[in-house]
């Protein structure tokens, strides 16, 4: 079913199965470019920036204009990094459809299951691309089995391959049976039914008709009455039940050589779900007044901040005021390359030039004064950080911008000023991810930064209470400086704080020196004497003297922190490590190695189960010290084929004592000696 509106389509898939060559191939196809690049040699249109090339791979999302017969499409080509879903994730919210490219490898379709899931939760209908089929080692159809019991959705493939030894040569097509024969970079070419695979196309085509059956019941008729349904019937229904996300049609090729291009193209025109399908599901009505949807940031060192958008209703024209925000340029983009444009329709993906306060999700109003965000999911929480500075103490407030923008091109990329550290902590989804952010400061905002494993927040308290004096005393030329007090220092339960309370009676402390007491208290507890925040702790004020010239509440203030810097030592202090409870979510076939990754990094395994709606997924749960979380996703995805995945929040403070306690202390004596000598 094809449109007169224009649609989108996302790329989707892991790393290195040849998305962004697919793109080069469609794009060349339709004449939207006169000449195929390379990703090997940095010509695509797409991974065009200079992250991308220098690490050959994809770093962020390419938007790229194209039609095919008559249609217009924005193709979304996705990068495939598990670090970088996050470009996935927002483009599937405005897709109509999505092309989920894989290799052709049964071990492989483990690394499929995370995008899978985003496909289902989003509500995204999705068809599959088998790419490098001119290498094949592994059966087709077992690929699609394994694809289908990871999937948990009813899969079928629309043709059947012709091979010659390892290599795909071209297809059977199920529905009409015809063959066809690749030609490299153009369109294949029919060819005599090939009778040697006879029976297998034949029980290829009984298996998609019985997937067929289950969703339309005139096709069931038909088989049980023994007649073979008409090729543009089967296509028909096909079309419809995979619109409505209840199957999955299976194509296979070589994007390289351009097999099998054209006949995915045909299948996104016939078979993609209009664009007015994806907008009702975001409560958008086409035909209503002017409004778009913001899905992507970019900052171009040339042309500035341009808002990547598709128009959900209505039309939008250059210089047009939206959300109370007026359209600085309108274009349509293949790549990073950009086509000025007067007007843009429904279902349009455009560039929105210079709207400095338009963010990532906004939905952007003729009839409004103001963006709203309500319906865009939340960004992924990060699960990887490191501690950052700039090489020139000048550009901390470069540094900071800097910072703004990129979290305003990739929502899952954050920072934070850690108020127990007083580090600059810049957040992610891995090592990569946090190297590509500082790349583009280097190289878009002339930021250089240097980076390191962050603090861990420790604390300390105390086990045994103490009565201490502290007496403050000082004889100047003038009034002179006199503070007296005894206190009583005792430890508290565990999460319950700090408390503050005075017994003074006779007036032997003035009622007006008091709150200089406790305040002398709190400045000491920010560094006690293991050298980390003093917590849960309580310090009674009971007796005190003063002088009626020389007190006055600095006095009062130095005294406190005399008898807190002599009382606490003698209090057994002790450290206090932060533990978070963590869930770890991983393929079944690596829980035993999880166990043992926990184990090892001193955690406490609170018990698992099934992942829900992940077929052949568990969810574990334990308690882990936070200083063992900095590169936990690192080992974690290296034992589980790069998919494993946790979330971790802080749960309680536990006592940490023994050789690790005094390294930690010790490490934290030189570096204090460090900062004072500096």
């Amino acid at each position: 079913m094809a449109s007169d509106r224009a649609r989108c389509a996302a790329l989707v898939g892991p790393y290195l199965s040849g998305k962004t060559t697919l793109l080069e191939s469609f794009l060349f196809a339709t004449g939207a470019i006169n000449r195929r690049g390379s990703v090997k040699d940095g010509t695509s249109v797409g991974d065009s920036s200079e992250e991308a090339r220098a690490r050959s791979m994809s770093t962020e999302l390419t938007p790229a204009r194209m039609t095919y017969l008559g249609d217009d499409w924005t193709v979304l080509d996705c990068p495939g990094s598990i670090e970088l879903v996050q470009e996935t994730l927002n483009a599937l919210h405005v897709a109509d459809v999505a092309v989920l490219v894989i290799e052709p490898s049964v071990s492989r379709v483990l690394t499929l299951t995370p995008v899978i899931q985003a496909l289902r939760a989003r509500g995204v209908p999705y068809m599959v691309f088998i790419n490098k089929v001119d290498t094949l080692t592994e059966s087709i159809p077992d690929v699609v089995a394994a694809l289908k019991e990871a999937a948990g959705t009813p899969m079928f493939l629309r043709e059947y391959p012709i091979a010659d030894g390892d290599t795909v040569v071209g297809y059977v097509d199920l529905a009409s049976r015809r063959a066809y024969s690749y030609v490299d970079g153009k369109e294949s070419e029919e060819i005599e039914f090939p009778e040697e695979l006879s029976d297998e196309i034949t029980i290829a085509r009984e298996e998609m008709l019985e997937v067929l059956v289950d969703f339309d019941d005139a096709i069931l008729e038909k088989m049980l009455e023994e007649e073979i349904p008409e090729a543009e019937e089967v296509y028909e229904k096909a079309a419809k039940i995979m619109q409505d996300g209840d199957i999955v049609p299976v194509f296979f090729g070589s994007a390289e050589r351009s097999h099998g291009v054209r006949r995915m193209l045909k299948a996104l025109r016939h078979d993609a779900p209009p664009p007015e399908k994806r907008a009702a599901d975001l409560g958008f009505e086409p035909d209503g007044e002017a409004a778009v949807q913001v899905f992507k940031t970019f900052h171009a060192q040339h042309s500035g901040k341009i808002s990547l958008a598709r128009v959900w209703s209505g039309e939008v024209s250059d210089g047009q005021t939206l959300g109370g925000t007026r359209i600085g340029s309108l274009q349509l983009m293949v790549g990073s390359q950009a086509e000025k444009i007067s007007k843009a329709a429904f279902g349009d993906v455009v560039g929105l030039g210079r709207m400095e306060t338009v963010r990532t999700g906004h939905v952007l109003s003729a009839g409004a004064d103001s963006a709203d965000a309500s319906n865009w999911p939340e960004p992924l929480s990060a699960v990887y950080g490191l501690a950052i500075t700039p090489e020139n103490r000048s550009d901390e407030v470069k540094l900071t911008g800097g910072l703004q923008r990129l979290n305003e091109e990739d929502p899952s990329l954050t920072y934070l000023q850690n108020e127990d550290t007083h580090e600059l902590v810049l957040l992610g989804q891995g090592d990569i991810h946090l190297q590509i952010a500082l790349d583009k400061l280097r190289t878009k905002y002339n930021v250089t930064a240097t980076s390191n494993r962050p603090s861990v927040p420790y604390k300390e308290t105390i086990r045994k209470p103490v009565t201490q004096h502290g007496r403050f005393k000082r004889q100047t030329g003038g009034h002179g400086m006199f503070g007296d007090v005894v206190v009583d220092i005792a430890p508290r339960p565990r999460g319950s704080g700090f408390e503050f309370a005075d017994k003074i009676v006779g007036g032997s402390v003035p009622r007006q020196y008091i709150p200089a007491v406790e305040t002398g208290i709190k400045e000491f507890a920010t560094e006690g004497p293991l050298g980390f925040p003093v917590v849960d702790f309580a310090v009674t004020l009971t007796d005190g003297q003063f002088h009626s010239v020389d007190s006055n509440e600095m006095s009062f203030k130095l005294a406190a922190r005399v008898a807190m810097t002599e009382g606490m030592p003698k209090c057994a202090p002790v450290l206090l490590e932060p533990i978070a409870k963590v869930t770890i979510d991983v393929p079944s076939e690596y829980t035993n190695k999880v166990h043992a990754l926990i184990s090892v990094r001193r955690g406490q395994i609170l018990g698992f189960e099934p992942k829900e709606g992940w077929n052949g997924w568990d969810s574990l749960q334990a308690h882990m010290p936070q200083s063992e979380l900095h590169d936990l996703i690192i080992e974690l995805r290296s034992l589980s084929q790069g998919v494993g995945t946790y979330h971790a929040d802080f749960d309680h403070l536990n006592e940490l004592t023994g050789k690790v306690a005094n390294d930690i202390v010790q490490a934290r004596a030189e570096a204090r000696k460090e900062e004072r000598e500096r």
